[in-house]
C-alpha cells in the first residue's frame, strides 16, 4: 500500500512535470513567434521608412529631369542611390527572403534607369557643332528609359503589396 501510494504519487509527479515542460513549450513557441512578429513588424517599417525617402530624393531627380540638369541629376541620383543600397542591406527576418528579393529586383531597375537617364542628358549637353546629339532617337530613347523606371516603381509597389498580404 505504501508502494502503491509512492507509485501514485511520483506518477502524478511525472505527469505534472510534464505538463509544465509542455506549457513552458507553448510558451517558447508563443513567444518565439511573437519575436518573429515583432521582427516583422520592424523590417516593415525599416522598409516603410526607406521607400519614404527614397520618394523624396526620386522627386528631386526628377526635378532636375524637367530642367535638362545633368549635374543636378548625378547628385539627386547618388542620393536616391544611397536610399536604395540601404534597403538592400535591411536585416530581413525570416520567410520574407522573397519579399527583400522583390525590392532589390525594384531598386537595380530603378538604378539603371536613373544611369540611363543621366546618360542621356550628359550626352546632350556634351553635343558639339561637330558631334551633336542625334535628337531623331530622343523620344525613343526616353520611352525606353522611362519603361524601365516604371518598371521599377511596379515591382517595388507589387512587392508592397505581396508583403501586405503575409
Amino acid at each position: 500500500m505504501k508502494h502503491s501510494k509512492i507509485a501514485r504519487l511520483l506518477a502524478l509527479a511525472c505527469v505534472g512535470i510534464l505538463m509544465a515542460a509542455a506549457l513552458a513549450g507553448c510558451a517558447q513557441q508563443n513567444s518565439a513567434a511573437n519575436e518573429q512578429q515583432a521582427k516583422s513588424r520592424q523590417y516593415m517599417s525599416s522598409v516603410n521608412q526607406t521607400m519614404e525617402d527614397l520618394s523624396s530624393r526620386l522627386e528631386s531627380f526628377e526635378d532636375a529631369v524637367s530642367r535638362g540638369d545633368a549635374v543636378t541629376m548625378r547628385t539627386q541620383a547618388d542620393n536616391a542611390f544611397k536610399v536604395l543600397d540601404a534597403l538592400a542591406a535591411i536585416e530581413v527576418p525570416e520567410g520574407l527572403d522573397d519579399v527583400q528579393t522583390g525590392y532589390v529586383d525594384g531598386s537595380n531597375k530603378l538604378k539603371e534607369a536613373l544611369n540611363a537617364y543621366i546618360g542621356l542628358y550628359t550626352e546632350i549637353d556634351s553635343a558639339t557643332e561637330e558631334h551633336p546629339f542625334d535628337y531623331a532617337t530622343y523620344d525613343e530613347r526616353v520611352k525606353s528609359i522611362q519603361e524601365l523606371y516604371d518598371e521599377g516603381v511596379s515591382l517595388l509597389e507589387e512587392t508592397d503589396k505581396k508583403a501586405t498580404e503575409l
